[in-house]
């Protein structure tokens, strides 16, 4: 069985998508030892804006997500954001899962100062997020349903939007996954999942890069008072600028 893995990326005012997708496709092969295609052309019209905390607002090109079935050359896929570090072998695990499709349900901050119980549901009826910053599909019918089902929502976006009292205009791929799992799944939250939380890390903390695979985090508390810690592990860098210092001058 063949494995690989996709990374999305196109660049936008801000932020250099590709640039990141590049660096993080040295680390995947470093510690997955997979292959990996960055997919940059994106045929579908880019009208969405969305506001980031640290760039402010960016024209957004990530409404393609869901080709990422009919895009890859592999049996089985690994599909990461381009702000996602790899910097260990964790997600061997996920690529070698007995599931048809895997995401992360729940996320976490990293630092302790966030719940995110804002961030984990959606909509005004608490909608359960999955994640769709990491997801790990085979080819089969259970996975190609997962994403036609999202295709299917965000080309009807704003019905599904008034369908799950989502109160966020913006169309997004976490969303348009959570509600695709629910629809194939008989609208249950019956689904397996990642076994472990999406380690992330918000914009209001500083990142910097120790070394090749362990990176510093600064940061204060809720007694305001400053603390650090460092990571040597998988995390979502949701700072884009922050990632693109790291990108540029990486250790």
């Amino acid at each position: 069985m063949t494995t690989g893995a996709l990374i999305f990326a196109r660049n936008n005012e801000h932020i250099d998508y590709v640039a990141m997708a590049r660096w993080s496709a040295r680390n995947i092969e470093r510690h997955l030892g997979i292959p990996t295609h960055i997919v940059t052309d994106d045929s579908t019209p880019a009208t969405n804006a969305r506001h980031f905390t640290d760039v402010g607002a960016v024209t957004w090109h990530n409404l393609n997500r869901m080709d990422a079935y009919g895009s890859t050359p592999w049996d089985r896929t690994l599909v990461l954001d381009a702000d996602y570090i790899v910097a260990s072998n964790q997600l061997q695990s996920v690529l070698e899962a007995d599931q048809d499709f895997l995401a992360h349900r729940w996320a976490y901050d990293v630092t302790g100062c966030n719940t995110f119980e804002g961030l984990n549901s959606f909509g005004n009826n608490r909608m359960p997020m999955w994640w769709a910053t990491v997801m790990m599909f085979r080819k089969s019918k259970p996975a190609e349903l997962i994403f036609d089902s999202m295709k299917m929502i965000r080309d009807n976006w704003a019905h599904y939007r008034k369908l799950y009292k989502n109160t966020n205009a913006t169309y997004r791929n976490d969303h348009a996954l959570s509600i695709a799992l629910g629809i194939v799944n008989g609208h249950t939250l019956d689904h397996a999942g990642i076994p472990w939380a999406l380690a992330s890390l918000t914009p209001g903390h500083k990142l910097t890069q120790i070394d090749q695979d362990r990176y510093r985090v600064d940061f204060v508390n809720s007694e305001n008072k400053s603390r650090w810690i460092e990571l040597h592990q998988d995390f979502h860098a949701m700072g884009k600028q922050q990632l693109g210092a790291i990108v540029a001058n990486p250790c």
